[in-house]
């Protein structure tokens, strides 16, 4: 059996729908992982999705961020807390168990925060939550199941995955600290889907609004499917569909998709 497995962050997913409903429908993916949704669970276009098949959880907040799973499977076993800071309330993160015919899929929903400026609070927060999610994706890999980690981390890790390296380097989602984060959650034990499929390729999955960033081809590459050993072993393709990005009022990220066997 095939699955496949897509992160999004939609960037306001009320502002979004003209683009996530028809592809939805056209793309049939399996398991959606939304990020930046930039609503309340009370105001989460429900009805519209769920008549397309979907089961939802949703773990919203007042116009910033919001994580969901769509699943055309059951969903169970919901956490939307990572551990390690409790005065944390950003909705940023939301784990659950896809229970599939055969088997059962982990999957969580990751939004990293962006981090604003290397020199400000909210870099701090980013490194910390970083900290956090990986204590909680070491406790996640013991169980040896087949995981998904999809979200935007708000960092490209290599020189490919930006459009400049030599000018972006030490800014904002591209900065050495940051990097050093997302390498530590790699070296878990995890695998970049893209990059296992396209060794070589570059590719980005987000483009600025200002400057027209798509058509100038200054994007990065920061949404990242991250599969434990299990799901990797069962990796058949990865693709960034950044097509959707030259739509009419697009996201500024395009959706990354995978196909694994389970």
């Amino acid at each position: 059996m095939s699955i496949k497995i897509v992160t999004w962050n939609v960037n306001s997913i009320k502002s979004r729908l003209h683009q996530l409903l028809p592809w939805l429908k056209e793309y049939t993916p399996d398991v959606v992982l939304l990020q930046e949704l930039k609503t309340t669970n009370d105001t989460f276009p429900y009805m519209e999705i769920e008549e397309l098949g979907y089961n939802i959880k949703a773990h919203g907040q007042k116009t910033y961020n919001g994580v969901a799973i769509l699943s055309k499977f059951p969903i169970d076993d919901v956490r939307t807390i990572l551990p390690g800071e409790d005065s944390d309330q950003e909705a940023r993160y939301i784990e659950a168990v896809v229970s599939l015919k055969d088997a059962a899929l982990r999957v969580a929903s990751i939004y990293v925060p962006n981090g604003q400026s290397p020199d400000s609070d909210k870099f701090q927060y980013k490194l910390r939550f970083f900290k956090r999610l990986r204590a909680h994706v070491e406790s996640l890999l013991c169980l040896e199941e087949t995981l998904v980690l999809g979200g935007d981390y708000n960092v490209a890790p290599c020189p490919i995955d930006v459009y400049d390296p030599e000018r972006l380097d030490g800014t904002v989602c591209y900065h050495p600290l940051e990097r050093e984060q997302l390498r530590a959650l790699s070296y878990l034990g995890l695998t970049d889907a893209f990059r296992a499929i396209n060794p070589a390729q570059q590719h980005f999955s987000w483009w600025d609004y200002r400057s027209n960033g798509y058509e100038a081809g200054y994007g990065m590459r920061i949404d990242h499917l991250l599969l434990s050993p299990q799901a990797a072993d069962k990796l058949q393709s990865c693709e960034i569909m950044h097509t959707l990005r030259g739509q009419e009022k697009p996201s500024d990220h395009a959706p990354v998709s995978c196909i694994i066997n389970t």
